[in-house]
């Protein structure tokens, strides 16, 4: 399925600046406040923005911006179209306003497609940007179901997961988890516990052990290494640990499975 990337890039606007499609947007259009505030008006609906809040417009929906005099307002912002954008749509529900995490990742995605985007017409890869615009649907999508409270917890409680996931392989502290989630070391703790059913070190070595048999099974990496690799310090320590968990040696568990 298609996709077609009209125009992705940064503003910033210090003066003042009104944008209206009253007769309705003509594309999809993402924008991602990232510094000051601006307005909008969705639908006849009238919002302030602020940094974190994701507005998503489909073709069609009447919209305004709105820049006080004053104001300072930055965004990110990419039209676009295509069956592809068509299908991820429609399969769950989109809210014009979301507020989420600015998480670098995501913005590294936002900036990738920019840049592909000011190439020369001759010099862009429309294939690479096509995969680029879909990841960051994805990415997207996935940033707003996580800020909607569900079963399994508050939304502070799937920043820390998060969190741990991405440094599970470093050496973190629980107090950067806490710091993170904006919560004292305590709350964080007796929250986590509650709403996973583990403590945050437990959730951490269940991320290491995985990243450890990866490597044990996909590499010819020493077992020293692969422990020094996924976080676990020193090889006794990663023994230990393993026999543990699965009952046998890392070694042993090496040569039976692999």
């Amino acid at each position: 399925m298609t996709t077609d990337t009209f125009f992705c890039g940064y503003s910033y606007h210090t003066n003042g600046y009104h944008s209206q499609h009253k007769s309705g947007y003509p594309s999809y259009l993402f924008r991602l406040q990232t510094e000051g505030i601006c307005e909008v008006v969705v639908k006849g609906r009238k919002m302030e923005l602020e940094k974190g809040d994701l507005l998503l417009i489909k073709p069609g929906d009447h919209y305004e911006l709105l820049v006080n005099a004053g104001q300072n307002s930055g965004d990110y912002h990419l039209v676009c179209e295509g069956a592809w954008v068509d299908e991820w749509w429609n399969r769950s529900e989109k809210p014009d306003v979301s507020r989420i995490d600015l998480d670098d990742k995501l913005l590294v995605l936002w900036r990738h497609i920019m840049i592909e985007k000011r190439r020369p017409t001759s010099s862009q890869n429309e294939e690479l940007t096509s995969y680029l615009l879909r990841a960051l649907c994805l990415t997207l999508e996935r940033a707003i179901n996580e800020t909607v409270p569900s079963f399994n917890g508050p939304y502070t409680v799937t920043r820390m997961m998060r969190y741990i996931e991405e440094h599970a392989t470093t050496a973190f502290k629980v107090e950067d988890v806490a710091r993170h989630a904006g919560l004292s070391i305590s709350r964080s703790v007796h929250l986590f516990k509650s709403s996973v059913g583990k403590t945050m070190i437990e959730y951490a070595l269940e991320i290491r052990l995985s990243a450890a048999i990866e490597r044990m099974k996909y590499t010819s990496l020493t077992l020293e290494q692969i422990a020094e690799d996924c976080g676990f310090g020193s090889y006794p320590y990663f023994h230990r640990v393993f026999h543990k968990r699965y009952g046998v040696a890392p070694g042993v568990y090496r040569r039976l499975e692999y």
